[in-house]
């Protein structure tokens, strides 16, 4: 019999050599080989676990292949279905990644609650015990005489455990605890979530049934383990949010039966995670009023406009160079906007210090809020306070000129809903003979020279 095989992994691509390298040949990565120990002929074995090797696929003719009728399951969280685009998909896997504390597992605990009404859920912990599942279940006030829950680690022991109870949705929690007999490396290593994640996903495959899969991150933020482990699954989560903040957003990387646009929000709270169908009215909500550097704007994630609110903080440097920060909005897109308005407006950014801040914990990554950034930094600089009625969005030029945005009736009828009576947007965008109520105007600009008239003096009530 065979020896066992070393072979070194790149963690990144999957790429297998005989000796350590500095640099993968296949996806160019540094320090990303990893030792393996591997017996060859246990590896082909694990390679078919979960399939059905009783049958024999052969290749069809596309003018002979029927669509399939996917079927799909609300998971009980509007948001999460919005994600997902439009609930769970019977026989696909759904890889969640976040950071630690984030919810992941009360989320999924959740939508257990709601699929086990008509479909056989198994809830599969490989880091808590039954007793701390029992405690969060009485806690988030979940019955659970439906779901069925295992706590295990080995993968041929879940395995068969969903041959004999044959579940319709199963959540794995995390990937990285699983590991098999079969291989030598320990649990968490690129072998063992690879296979423990393709075990999974053939039998999900296979008998029709849903996968859940949780991810942990590493420390530069990606999903710990392969690269390949998100090429693998048929959508990827991210749960973002920070632990100071209440607020969580479900921002989708892939999805192969839906939009990647889309993002769902939750309030975390002591009842679990709440949904904010609405986060526009939340944001806004907070809004200080009468104060110079705060400017609405508006963005697209996926079919939902959500109206944002951008800071910004324009102090006097004490240092040779000023300080620049942002926080919610891309950095070197920032410094852009600043380099605009120096060039062709003549404000001296260069000896102050700029920090940005996008309000709720939002993530601006359209075009669009670069009208909205400009005028809170405009606002910023020479202490003139932007209206509160006023909301903007549009993309700037090099040259200063305000180009047109999409979806332009989708933002302006968010805006009206909250109660915005001045909309500024691109002066092309009014071409296309928008329509709102009586006493709200739209104003058209071609540069950024012509917001300036929409700003007042500053005037601040201290009383």
């Amino acid at each position: 019999m065979k020896g066992p095989k070393i072979v070194f992994l790149c963690r990144e691509c999957g790429f297998s050599s005989p000796k350590w390298l500095g640099k993968c040949p296949e996806c160019s990565s540094w320090n990303s080989f990893d030792e393996e120990i591997i017996r060859e002929k246990e590896q082909n074995a694990a390679l078919i676990r979960g399939r059905n090797t009783n049958k024999v696929n052969r290749a069809e003719k596309f003018s002979e292949l029927e669509l399939p009728n996917y079927m799909r399951t609300l998971t009980g969280m509007g948001e999460l279905d919005r994600v997902l685009g439009g609930g769970l998909v019977d026989s696909s896997a759904v890889l969640l990644s976040g950071e630690p504390g984030i919810g992941k597992s009360t989320l999924l605990l959740q939508i257990c609650s709601e699929l086990s009404k008509n479909r056989r859920v198994l809830y599969v912990s490989g880091e808590e015990s039954k007793g701390q599942l029992k405690m969060r279940a009485e806690r988030l006030e979940i019955d659970g005489s439906s779901i069925y829950l295992l706590t295990e680690t080995d993968t041929d022991a879940i395995l068969d455990e969903c041959e004999s109870l044959k579940p319709d949705v199963i959540i794995i929690d995390s990937v990285q605890t699983l590991s098999s007999s079969r291989f030598t490396s320990a649990p968490g290593s690129i072998t063992q979530v690879r296979e423990g994640a393709m075990a999974f996903i053939n039998y999900g495959k296979s008998a029709g049934a849903a996968v859940f899969l949780v991810g942990h991150v590493n420390k530069e933020g990606g999903i710990s383990g392969p690269k390949i482990l998100e090429h693998m699954v048929d959508a990827v989560l991210y749960f973002e949010g920070e632990r100071t903040n209440s607020y969580r957003i479900i921002r989708a990387i892939k999805n192969r039966f839906g939009s990647t646009n889309e993002i769902g929000v939750f309030e975390m709270g002591d009842k679990g995670l709440v949904e904010i169908p609405n986060p526009s009215e939340v944001i806004i909500a907070e809004r200080p009023k009468n104060t110079s550097g705060s400017c609405a704007g508006c963005v697209m994630q996926g079919t939902r406009p959500i109206i944002s609110e951008i800071q910004s903080l324009v102090a006097k440097s004490v240092y040779a160079t000023g300080k620049r920060a942002s926080d919610g909005f891309d950095y070197n897109r920032m410094c852009l906007i600043i380099a605009v308005l120096e060039k062709r407006m003549g404000l001296k950014f260069y000896e102050n210090d700029v920090y940005l801040n996008v309000a709720g914990g939002m993530q601006l990554n359209e075009p669009s809020a670069d009208l909205s950034i400009a005028m809170s930094l405009i606002s910023g600089i020479t202490d003139k306070v932007i209206p509160d009625e006023l909301i903007a969005f549009g993309e700037i030029g090099l040259s200063g000129e305000v180009r047109a945005v999409s979806h332009i009736d989708y933002r302006v009828k968010e805006a009206v809903r909250l109660g915005f009576t001045k909309i500024v947007l691109p002066k092309k965008n009014l071409t296309q003979n928008l329509k709102v109520p009586d006493g709200v105007e739209l104003v058209g600009v071609s540069n950024i020279y012509q917001v300036l008239v929409h700003m007042t003096p500053k005037s601040v009530d201290r009383t």
